[in-house]
């Protein structure tokens, strides 16, 4: 079986998350497989900048759901310990309000009760502890169902919810918004704000986000972890074990279009003019790229295109190398201004950088105790906007405004940030359109609003034969845990296919949280 797999030849377009899985798995099922990425370095939106002589990680900061690599590389023999090293986080992240309050979230869950009581109430953390128990429920309610179902259907789900599952979605209230839901669950604005910001994390409103994305919540409690290298080395340390199991990776090598013959791909064209025959192809890529034909007519229809008005948050970040005084950070810090509605009316109402908006801030030499050497520090400063950089790219003036208004809540926050100009590097939402063709800046691919949303994503098998989904834009949904998922579903329907005269057949990837 194996010599006859060899005869199949695999073209993996993009080397994110995604990508690299594909190509891992199909290369140990015995599939010829070559991995072709435009970019001089693995790792798609998992990139790091070099600013004043040091990389800092400029994409992707949070390592959550391990488990999803754990149990992908335990089926080729490896092991996520063996290729990296990585540390738990307990302080998950530092909360801080304009006016100078601070909040931790930490891992262990009584620790943050007894913080939220000293910050809040008694009262409110009690609430905080039923939340937790509510967004428990939810994970392992959906994990199966949605997460590590190649295709799931609103007929599909319900089946594989049974009744204890769709009691517990029912009792979330599934047509519920995100805020609305966290307004029964939270009398404190500053908590309701705090959990807000999971909707972020697919790119989206918290006023348009359904109530399921609160199970974010119980994604972190499950586990934060720091990468020794950052999370770029993720990346690195999976194009290694790639080309190590027999991956032709093959960098600078663009793909400008995808080849159908005989009404399925037949392969792909390089920007060079290069062509090379596919039995199949796993593209790695935002699928707004394939429906506005930037990878030629034959994929046009493969997925359906995504309206500029859908598209999910882009970004304005500032890579940094700067000394920090003041408020004491850690990895993961989050500063909120006071009128939080108002940021994202401005994103995707008025299409504008927000004028009170929050401010993520990774401050990578550090962990739960602080800065481990004092002087300069790795330093990502992340503010969200719309993702308009194909059409309305931001100004000089707009961008420095931006800057003004975010240092000077993280001052009245308590931090004061000192970098020289040649100590900072800026990515707007018209850089990453040029990075990641099609999406305008979208980071996180369709917008997760509605509670449609979660079968809006395109699954792995898309409308033409022999083309395979994988990345933050196709099912489960965006971030390195989903993307990573995404790459394990391309690959196990690309392996069903080839198994089977059928292409209705279903794939669920076992294992899971909920099955260790």
């Amino acid at each position: 079986m194996v010599e006859a797999l060899r005869t199949r030849r695999v073209v993996v377009v993009g080397a994110g998350i995604g990508g690299l899985v594909s190509a891992l798995l199909l290369a140990h099922r015995g599939l010829d497989v070559t991995l072709v990425e435009a970019a001089a370095t693995p790792g798609g939106k998992i990139r790091q900048v070099v600013v004043d002589g040091v990389g800092v990680d400029s994409g992707p900061t949070v390592f959550t759901m391990r488990w999803i690599l754990d149990q992908m590389l335990a089926e080729i023999g490896s092991s996520l310990d063996s290729l990296l090293r990585l540390s738990p986080i307990q302080v998950l992240a530092r909360h801080a309000w304009r006016g100078g309050a601070t909040l931790d979230l930490h891992a262990d869950t009584q620790r943050s009760a007894e913080a939220i009581a000293a910050f809040s109430s008694p009262a409110e953390a009690r609430r905080f502890s039923q939340f937790c128990q509510q967004t428990r429920a939810l994970y392992h309610a959906l994990e199966k169902p949605y997460i590590r179902s190649q295709r799931p259907s609103l007929l599909s789900m319900a089946q594989d919810l049974g009744p204890q599952g769709l009691g517990t979605l029912m009792g979330l209230g599934p047509f519920a918004t995100l805020w609305s839901s966290l307004g029964r669950h939270f009398h404190d604005p500053r908590m309701q704000q705090l959990f807000a910001r999971y909707a972020t994390y697919c790119g989206s409103s918290p006023w348009a986000a359904p109530a399921t994305l609160m199970l974010v919540a119980q994604v972190e409690l499950d586990g934060v972890w720091s990468v020794d290298g950052g999370m770029y080395a993720v990346a690195q340390a999976l194009a290694t074990l790639a080309q190590q199991r027999g991956v032709l990776l093959r960098y600078g090598a663009a793909c400008s279009e995808i080849e159908r013959a005989n009404g399925r791909v037949s392969g792909v064209r390089l920007a060079s003019g290069e062509h090379l025959p596919a039995d199949a192809v796993v593209f790695n890529g935002d699928v707004a790229a394939l429906a506005k034909g930037l990878l030629g007519a034959a994929p046009q229809h493969a997925a359906a295109p995504v309206p500029a008005a859908q598209r999910s948050l882009s970004a304005l970040t500032w890579s940094m190398h700067a000394r920090t005084s003041g408020l004491p950070l850690v990895r993961h810090n989050v500063f909120f201004d006071h009128d939080y509605r108002s940021e994202f009316d401005d994103i995707f109402t008025r299409r504008r950088l927000p004028q009170q908006g929050t401010v993520y801030l990774c401050a990578q030499d550090r962990d739960d105790a602080g800065l481990a050497q004092p002087g300069q520090e790795r330093i990502l400063c992340l503010v969200n906007a719309p993702a308009d950089g194909d059409t309305h790219p931001l100004d000089a003036s707009e961008i420095h405004a931006c800057e003004t208004r975010s240092l000077a809540l993280l001052r009245h926050c308590g931090l004061e940030l000192q970098a020289q100009p040649h100590q900072v590097v800026r990515t707007a939402p018209q850089d990453f359109a040029r990075l990641f063709p099609g999406t305008g800046g979208a980071l996180y691919g369709r917008a997760t609003h509605g509670w449609m949303s979660a079968f809006a994503r395109p699954s792995a098998r898309s409308h033409l034969p022999g083309l395979y989904l994988a990345g933050g834009s196709a099912h489960p949904g965006p971030g390195v845990p989903m993307a990573a998922m995404s790459g394990r579903l391309a690959a196990a329907t690309l392996m069903a296919d080839l198994d089977s005269t059928s292409r209705s057949r279903r794939v669920l990837i076992s294992g899971g949280m909920s099955m260790p």
